[in-house]
């Protein structure tokens, strides 16, 4: 047998060798830009980096772009279209001729993929560089580990992906992660741990807002159901649940959450900025005092029971365990959570309480900021430990549940303006957010309609 003569150099050497092959690489200003999703943010990224003429290529893991917005289609948002288009996606869109909608209209999800995403996307800036059903598995620097701290900064990106069914590998000289949370739910347990026993009943829980009036309205006709959650992804499924319980009134609605009072989860009914944030409220508030919606609070979900084709919800009710008994469908909306799997070789700085980008902690945290009303921020709050390396869009905020789409186009104005090295633009803030109103109110303003149904953006 041959022998192999392994020879082991020092670690001196190991850092010359790299000093070499970072002296070898060509600049990384000819790599592009990788953004991973092509929902909103991601698409408004693109559309800034062709602005400053910069290259880019987008990772997105669905068939299509706006995937994520597609399973909640059928719900409205709670902003008009002046506050869900990107100014300078706009000015591309202009170029193709496109056909601006009423910025005044609220539209639904499916309206927003249709008449705005899909267009943007088929621009000739972004059409080319747009890599759909690419799934990134995990990001790190070219050929090092985290733990390399020697000429870290000046070495690319290596995106690992699968796309369509194969490896494949993408180098960039920044990475903009504007993935999301959507798709990454909370559990229904109390404590936010997946428990196996809510897993044995997953045929008969939804995790999001189901087309109740739609393609699902046969699985609630009939069927006693418990709504967790007390979010505007909750009031949506409520009120659509009410009004199909005028086509059948057998059905039976719980409303089940964690705050001590119904009221609190009303915000800021006719004080709030965005009408129709604001009639979410309004519109809930009514039903719970007619008692179409039946409220159980404070109850903290222990865990589920699967007896006999039912749900049982144990929980803790004032200090006592409870038992809401012969639940047949159960739709959970307890909130998303980001997902940091593939930035295991990236150093990062995520709060620790609302898994937030860290410097965004203090203006999100729902412990201390109820309302929702975030000041703008830009790629100083943005920035990570890694130079060049940010996350954006909903997955900056974490767990926190206030984001607002408008507050990504900001984010990645700022960010894609420093990464071209326009830092005077960068600083500047150019963007007014609507007020939310005031909290945990109790005002009482009648709204019946029932057709258009809104949502968080």
């Amino acid at each position: 047998m041959k022998s192999i003569e392994i020879k082991v150099k020092s670690n001196c050497c190991q850092t010359n060798n790299l000093e070499s092959q970072v002296e070898n690489l060509k600049e990384n200003k000819h790599l592009p830009v990788a953004i991973i999703g092509a929902g909103s943010v991601g698409l408004a990224a693109a559309a800034h980096l062709t602005k400053y003429n910069q290259p880019f290529v987008i990772l997105e893991s669905g068939s299509q772009v706006g995937e994520n917005i597609s399973t909640w289609g059928h719900v409205r948002l709670f902003s008009p279209w002046e506050y869900n288009i990107d100014k300078v996606a706009k000015v591309l869109l202009a170029k193709q001729g496109w056909k601006e909608p009423n910025l005044n209209e609220l539209p639904t999800g499916n309206e927003l993929v249709a008449k705005y995403l899909k267009p943007l996307s088929n621009t000739p800036e972004i059409k080319d560089v747009l890599h759909l059903n690419t799934r990134v598995l995990s990001i790190s620097r070219k050929n090092i580990d985290k733990m390399k701290t020697a000429n870290r900064e000046k070495l690319p990106f290596v995106l690992y992906t699968e796309q369509d069914g194969s490896f494949k590998l993408f180098e960039a000289r920044a990475v903009i992660d504007a993935s999301g949370t959507w798709g990454n739910p909370n559990p229904a347990n109390s404590s936010g741990v997946w428990l196996k026993e809510e897993a044995s009943v997953h045929e008969q829980i939804f995790y999001g807002i189901p087309n109740i009036l739609g393609k699902d309205k046969n699985r609630y006709l009939n069927k006693r159901i418990a709504v967790i959650g007390s979010g505007h992804s909750t009031i949506n499924a409520l009120l659509e649940l009410a009004t199909l319980k005028e086509q059948s009134t057998e059905i039976e609605i719980f409303w089940v959450m964690r705050k001590q009072r119904a009221e609190d989860a009303y915000g800021g009914e006719d004080l709030d900025a965005l009408k129709a944030r604001g009639e979410l409220g309004s519109r809930i508030h009514q039903l719970v005092d007619s008692g179409i919606v039946n409220v159980i609070t404070p109850f903290r979900t222990q865990y589920l029971q699967g007896i006999n084709g039912k749900i049982n919800l144990v929980g803790d009710k004032n200090g006592e365990i409870q038992t809401i008994s012969n639940i047949d469908e159960l739709i959970v909306n307890t909130g998303n959570r980001p997902d940091f799997s593939i930035l295991s070789e990236v150093r990062t700085g995520i709060d620790t309480v609302t898994e937030s980008v860290s410097a965004l902690a203090p203006l999100i945290d729902p412990n201390i900021h109820s309302c929702g009303t975030v000041r703008p921020h830009g790629e100083k709050e943005l920035r990570q430990p890694e130079k060049d390396f940010y996350i954006v869009g909903a997955k900056s905020y974490g767990r926190a549940p206030t984001f607002l789409m408008a507050t990504g186009f900001e984010q990645v104005r700022s960010v894609v303006a420093y990464l071209s090295g326009d830092i005077e633009a960068s600083e500047k803030v150019e963007l007014d957010l609507p007020e939310t109103g005031v909290c945990s109110t109790n005002l009482n303003t009648s709204n019946n309609s029932s057709n258009n149904v809104s949502c968080c953006s």
